[in-house]
């Protein structure tokens, strides 16, 4: 037997939540390729085949690991359908997971080099897979494997980088005087979290218009009173709407793909 390499860091992200066993046989089978891998949860409370949800955590998880770490996500709708499974090495991590625009966040800010088709079943927990639990059978197993050393390349099938799923969110549109963007993500909070770097708006005087409602720029939530609409950077680093003590989502009942328009002024 070939001797067990202590490997690269793993981490976990999924809609599966806590009540049911899922997530802990997704971890038996890392263990059974290679029981000496560090594991790290990131979620596993996105909500039910929310991709969008599992697109954005990923993407701001992400910066946050040492390099090579090998990140497996199953928020997976399409399990069982012609929807690829797939790997994807990039500069700095590797990606697992469903070919459905779940990646696409990680995929907008970081390099990727190669991507396969996961098509080998020698890396798979069985090569009967059940159809309705990729992240079991596959996905955790070959995230093992290559955590454990196994090259992308001996997973499965090459794909053109540019045949990958985007998830469909309009990008932000920049002009001189303002900013189109959408929100991304509605968070725990309530928080409305646009598609807008915060970098953008750096030493300059800004307001977000939502229809015909001006939101003022802020630094931080206590900078407005109680219940009042502010929108700031957050610790994610995108421009957000929030509500001082309270929820934006409940006040203004907007969703994932709604346009923001962030203005510039002197």
């Amino acid at each position: 037997m070939n001797e067990v390499l202590p490997g690269r860091l793993v981490t976990l992200l999924s809609d599966f939540g806590l009540q049911d066993v899922y997530v802990g046989v997704m971890k038996g089978a890392i263990a059974q390729v290679n029981p000496s891998l560090t594991i790290v949860d990131l979620t596993h409370q996105i909500s039910p085949q929310n991709i969008a949800a599992g697109r954005f955590h990923l993407l701001n998880a992400y910066p946050y690991f040492p390099k090579e770490t090998v990140h497996i996500a199953v928020v997976d709708p399409g399990v069982g359908s012609e929807r690829r499974a797939i790997a994807i090495q990039l500069q700095d991590g590797f990606l697992v997971g469903p070919d459905n625009g779940l990646f696409s966040g990680v995929l907008d800010q970081h390099l990727a080099i190669a991507a396969v088709e996961l098509t080998n079943s020698n890396y798979w927990r069985t090569s009967e897979p059940s159809a309705t639990f990729h992240g079991r059978d596959i996905f955790a197993p070959v995230g093992a494997h290559l955590a454990s050393g196994v090259p992308l390349e001996k997973l499965g099938t090459a794909i053109d980088l540019a045949s990958l799923k985007q998830f469909p969110l309009a990008s932000c549109i920049r002009t001189e005087g303002a900013i189109a963007g959408t929100i991304q993500h509605i968070d725990h909070f309530g928080n409305l979290i646009t598609n807008i770097p915060g970098y953008e708006i750096l030493n300059k005087n800004w307001s977000v218009a939502i229809a015909e409602l001006t939101i003022p720029g802020k630094q931080t939530y206590a900078d407005s009173s109680p219940g009042s609409l502010l929108a700031l950077i957050g610790s994610h680093g995108w421009v957000e709407i929030a509500v001082s003590g309270g929820s934006a989502d409940a006040q203004l009942h907007l969703t994932v793909g709604s346009s923001v328009q962030l203005v510039f002024y002197a």
